[in-house]
């Protein structure tokens, strides 16, 4: 990237920024409709009053150097406000705490909007508690499918994958998977792109026809 560009790219975020704390910009969804990207953590912080963050994997990763092997701790972080908003990220350092705090700066940088409803025939109340329609993410050999569920079913699917969907707000959905699921940090990353395609796709209500 040039120069230019990067001039261009930091005056589109300070202007952003600037929108979020005159209070002229109040949702994330706003803010990523007019075309600004989320580069600082803070965006989040001053958009999302309500976080939660948790811890889903923690492991040694062994790096081959010219002095040897290094070992360095990965982290992987899923943060949202459980009310439509939810972002995953993995860090990498020597220690713990830099490990998981990497992670955490990550997954607020990749926080996106969450569509939720209630897209399920046997159900159809009309509230957010599942996801509108049938979604699906990919992450190495982990393939992810979410479709919408009745209210009351819960979270079928596995434990990892619960985390990211409990953070979003889904309540209710039946999951399909495809792949080494053994390998969790796969199905948590396969079950964000998923959760992200609820915002990308165009539901027949806003055709405008």
């Amino acid at each position: 990237m040039s120069s230019n560009e990067n001039s261009v790219s930091q005056e589109t975020y300070d202007e952003g920024l600037s929108l979020v704390k005159a209070g002229q910009i109040n949702t994330i969804e706003e803010y990523f409709e007019r075309g600004y990207k989320i580069r600082d953590p803070q965006i989040v912080d001053l958009l999302l009053s309500k976080q939660r963050e948790e811890l889903v994997a923690l492991s040694p990763v062994q790096k081959q150097t010219d002095a040897g092997e290094k070992t360095r701790i990965r982290a992987v972080v899923v943060i949202g406000d459980e009310e439509g908003h939810v972002g995953v990220g993995s860090g990498k350092a020597t220690q713990v705490n830099d490990a998981i705090a990497k992670a955490s700066r990550k997954a607020k940088l990749s926080i996106v909007p969450v569509r939720r409803g209630c897209g399920s025939w046997e159900c159809k109340c009309n509230q957010p508690h599942s996801i509108p329609f049938r979604v699906d993410g990919k992450e190495g050999s982990v393939k992810i499918e979410l479709y919408p569920a009745p209210k009351g079913l819960g979270l079928v699917a596995g434990d990892t994958m619960k985390v990211v969907l409990r953070l979003a707000g889904v309540k209710d959905v039946w999951s399909r998977s495809e792949g080494d699921t053994s390998t969790s940090i796969s199905s948590v990353f396969a079950t964000y792109k998923a959760l992200k395609k609820t915002y990308t796709f165009i539901t027949p209500e806003e055709w405008g026809v």
